[in-house]
This record gives structure tokens, sequence and C-alpha cells, in this order.
């Protein structure tokens, strides 16, 4: 292991080999850290957490001249709550909270003032950009793509491969960036797609595929390209 001073470790921690730790990080008690894994300034890593293999923890944003959002601000430090289980190959961006139970799958990418609530899954190779929420027990599965702007509500489902974006006329900088909303319970299908600004009402359910341009309202069932409705939800059923 590769350290600096002022590292605050607890109980029965495990280091693998070449973890590098920086200055002012904070693990609990009762975790596993992979080989290769680089935990950066500041971090606080709570009880009973397994980060794995070559994971880089609390990076810190940048950007190039063309990108219209610059990473001059100062992010506060990552947060990992308790219970937390984090795949190989992940970054972990500074700024974001990771709440307890929260598991994050091999090669996902979670971006700075992030959000994830407790008990909730990021799939595998699921990229999270800035300024997200996720609410808890969410479920986001393998290679989905979670834009920035984005709020997600508690007990959401997301399939495989879904799409989201935030800015309507890709990158002309005449639009404030803004991703969908999705709202309690709602079910996204696999490589369903949701444009900018849109909600997805309550416990609404998005079909495999379907290309959402515009609100669905409460328990509404979408398909398509455009969406269209099909039917509604009464308990786990579809009334037509």
């Amino acid at each position: 292991m590769k350290q600096s001073e002022e590292i605050k470790l607890g109980e029965n921690v495990v280091l693998g080999e070449n973890v590098v730790i920086e200055e002012g990080v904070v693990i609990g008690s009762n975790v596993t850290v992979g080989h290769f894994a680089v935990i950066k300034k500041g971090t606080v890593i709570g009880n009973n957490v397994e980060i794995g293999e070559l994971s880089v923890l609390g990076k810190a944003p940048f950007s190039n001249n063309k990108m219209a959002r610059k990473a001059g601000k100062i992010y506060p430090p990552l947060i990992i709550g308790d219970h937390v289980k984090i795949g190989c190959s992940t970054v972990i961006y500074r700024g974001a909270l990771l709440s307890g139970d929260v598991l994050v799958g091999d090669l996902a990418s979670i971006r700075e003032d992030v959000t994830v609530g407790e008990g909730s899954i990021i799939g595998r190779n699921v990229m999270v950009e800035l300024h997200t929420t996720i609410g808890k027990r969410v479920t986001i599965q393998t290679g989905s793509y979670i834009t920035g702007d984005m709020t997600i509500e508690d007990d959401v489902f997301i399939g495989p491969c879904c799409s989201t974006s935030n800015d309507k006329y890709m990158g002309m900088g005449n639009y404030q960036h803004r991703g969908p909303m999705i709202r309690r319970g709602a079910k996204i299908g696999n490589n369903a797609t949701l444009l900018p600004g849109i909600t997805i009402g309550e416990e609404a359910i998005i079909g495999a595929g379907a290309v959402i341009t515009r609100d669905v309202e409460p328990r509404k069932t979408v398909v398509g390209n455009p969406g269209r409705s099909i039917g509604e939800r009464g308990g786990d059923a579809v009334r037509s």
C-alpha cells in the first residue's frame, strides 16, 4: 500500500496490493479494498464496505475548452455509506454520495454531484452523469446511460441499455440542460430512449425500445416510436 499522512483507518481494514490512499481519507471498520484501487484525497468510506480491484474513488472532474460546463468548481469529498459494495474498475467522482447498502457493478462510472439513495443498484457499465439524483431502492441495469440533471425517484426500475438525454438541441447552447424526471415506481424497458425534460409519471411502464418524446401520465403503459399509450396499470396488470 502507498499512503500519505493523516489517514484514518478503522478496525479490520484489508488492503490489497498496490492500493493508493491519499491524504485526509477516512475508512471505517471491516472494509476490504481490492488490488490497485486508488482512493483520492478526502474520501470518506463507511463500515462494512467492499471495493473492487482497479477502482478509483473520489476522482476530481476535468474538462477542455469545448465543453459548456467547465470543471472549475471545487466539489466536496466523495462519501460512501455503510454496507456499500463497489465492483472492479469503477470510477466515482468527488461530490457524489452513496447511501447505505448501495451496489455499484463493475465498470460503472458515477460523476460529481450525484446522490444515490439507500438500497439502490447501479449495474455493470452504467454511466451516471453529473447533477443527478437517484432515490431509494432504484435498479438501473447493465449498460444504461443516465444523463446529467436528471431525477429518478424511489423504487424505479430501469432495464438494460436505457438511454436518456438532457440537451434538446444537441450542443447548440440555447437550452438549459434538463434530463428526464422519472417518478416513483415507474418501470423503463430495455433499450428505451427518454428525451430531455420529459416526466414519466408514478408507476408508469415504458416498453422495450420505446422512444419517449413527451410526458407520460401516471400508471400509463407506453410503447413504440414515438411512444403511444396502450393502457393503464391495475395492480401488477395492465388495463387496456
